[in-house]
């Protein structure tokens, strides 16, 4: 399996480090893709001997069987429409994006028209499968709190539009609660793990989002609670920051690997 990677963050590397010692078999890394050649991605190519482009055009060049996208709300809007309708399938990582009905719609119709494959992983949540199951009895609310130590909410133009002082917090303070559809696009790098729950379970309305910032927390924490017809269901997480990035669970960077481990394969365990 040929594979590319947008994006040269924490993600790349790891997928760069596993996929050299072999750990997904025959796939290897045909390019990563950056923004430009000032891209942190320039020289971890470099590093692992990986082809850098800049454009569709020079991705599409390298023939990936699939990409796997690791970067931002644009790189989603910009690469992944041309890669399903080129037959390439895409894992979606940042997720948050399809919060825009049309993107969504214009990426399951090039999925269905190619048949590419759209996958997006669970992320630094579990769960799914369950909510999934519950969805076809019927399922009436789905809430999940995002609760991160305060670093995690640094530099976010709607936390810093509130005027609070991250750095001096005394307690937990909640920096949103409302719809999954209003809250996701604040926090571009820090909930998609409310968009991929909302997509798999009652949509972008319906399920409810809070966001906290607790200085008290080590970990990346979240409770999702979901109640329907098949009973109620409670998921505490305590995730591990990625080393270089606090924003990001450690636990979602390898949901993106086990994406891609389970696309080579013809076993599947679980929903």
């Amino acid at each position: 399996m040929r594979v590319a990677i947008i994006g040269g963050g924490t993600i790349a590397r790891l997928f760069l480090e596993h996929i050299k010692r072999g750990d997904l078999g025959a796939a290897e890394v045909v390019a990563i893709v950056g923004r430009s050649d000032a891209s942190r991605g320039k020289p971890l190519a470099a590093e692992f001997g990986v082809a850098f482009v800049t454009s569709l055009a020079e991705l599409l060049k390298h023939k990936p069987d699939v990409v796997v996208e690791a970067a931002s709300h644009e790189a989603v809007r910009e690469y992944c429409g041309p890669l399903l309708d080129a037959g390439v399938a895409v894992i979606v990582l940042s997720c948050g994006a399809l919060c825009d009905d049309a993107l969504r719609a214009r990426l399951e119709a090039g999925a269905a028209k190619s048949g590419a494959l759209l996958y997006v992983p669970s992320g630094g949540i579990c769960g799914l499968d369950a909510l999934k199951a519950a969805c076809i009895a019927g399922v009436d609310e789905v809430e999940i709190a995002v609760t991160k130590p305060p670093a995690a909410w640094q530099g976010i133009p709607y936390v810093e539009r509130q005027k609070i002082d991250l750095a001096r917090l005394s307690g937990p303070i909640t920096l949103f609660e409302g719809p999954a559809r209003e809250g996701v696009p604040h926090f571009p790098a820090n909930v998609n793990i409310a968009a991929v729950l909302s997509m798999a379970g009652i949509g972008f309305d319906r399920t409810r989002l809070k966001v906290v910032a607790d200085p008290a927390l080590v970990y990346n924490t979240h409770f999702i609670t979901i109640r329907g017809r098949t009973g109620n269901i409670s998921i505490k997480l305590e995730n591990v920051p990625a080393p270089e990035n606090p924003k990001t669970a450690w636990l979602a960077c390898y949901s993106a690997l086990a994406a891609l481990k389970q696309m080579t394969s013809r076993t599947r365990y679980g929903t």
